[in-house]
């Protein structure tokens, strides 16, 4: 890998992560039209530290208190009832579905689930659905409940797929689940910590391994494509937050239905290969 390719991966991922519009398929082809060839899903899984560093400091007051009454709750039954002890668990339940899933489907994700066809065709469909949730949504309630936190933990676990996109999955299931946009963003937001984390540092032993196919980042690029990612990413956050108390997600349907039909254009003509 060349340091052009890991900067420009690294200001990808951070714009993208937390749109709904699928980091790890934009990397994906980003890395295939420029460059020739996939950056590969370890790749995308650091960097994606980076991202998530800046949702733990963006939401550092939140997330304090949410851990400290998780650990009070043991002890405590007063705060066992609070709002924050099950935030706490919502999280942490919701985590499970991709953490399970994503080990399952270990060897697809960085193979099978990352044919340019399938990611060219969940980017269309999840744009019609998120499109529908956008417009049927009920948008009527802020605070969450155990089912809430299951169906967007196993909504977040589609994005294992290339083309769903995490914080897309999520924010759809919030929707049709009568969320609002913010509560159901700052949930998805939060519900990515565990997971994301987990699966960077379990991919750093093989983004490091020089012996696989593909580009082959240095550590010092990693280090600077994941810092990219992380200053790029905190501003998105802020950017979103914004964005969504005020608009719907339709900019971001119709992006995803364009892009899914340039990448099967470009497929049908062989311009691009599709693995």
């Amino acid at each position: 890998m060349d340091w052009l390719q890991a900067i420009v991966l690294g200001l990808v991922q951070g714009l993208t992560e937390f749109l709904p519009i699928s980091s790890s398929a934009h990397l994906r082809v980003v890395s295939t039209l420029g460059w020739g060839t996939d950056a590969g899903a370890s790749f995308t899984a650091v960097t994606q530290l980076g991202t998530e560093l800046a949702v733990l400091i963006f939401y550092a007051k939140q997330i304090g208190v949410l851990v400290g009454a998780w650990f009070k709750g043991f002890v405590d039954a007063g705060v066992r009832r609070s709002d924050e002890y099950r935030m706490a668990w919502y999280v942490i339940i919701g985590s499970a579905p991709i953490a399970v899933l994503g080990v399952i489907f270990k060897d697809e994700i960085r193979t099978t689930f990352r044919n340019l066809w399938i990611t060219a065709t969940v980017m269309i469909v999840f744009a019609v659905i998120l499109a529908v949730a956008d417009e049927i949504g009920r948008q009527a309630r802020t605070q969450l409940t155990m089912r809430d936190s299951i169906t967007m933990g196993f909504a977040q676990a589609m994005a294992l797929v290339p083309g769903v996109s995490r914080s897309g999955g999520t924010l759809t299931a919030g929707l049709f689940l009568g969320l609002e946009r913010k509560a159901a963003t700052d949930y998805s937001f939060l519900l990515a910590l565990p997971a994301v984390f987990g699966a960077g540092i379990f991919s750093i032993p093989d983004v490091m391994d020089k012996t696989g196919p593909g580009p082959h980042a240095s550590t010092a690029q990693m280090i600077v494509a994941t810092v990219i990612a992380f200053v790029v990413g905190y501003a998105t956050i802020a950017w979103l937050l914004r964005y969504v108390s005020k608009h719907t997600y339709s900019v971001f349907v119709w992006y995803r239905i364009v892009l899914g039909i340039t990448l099967m254009v470009l497929l049908a003509t062989n311009t691009i290969p599709a693995t």
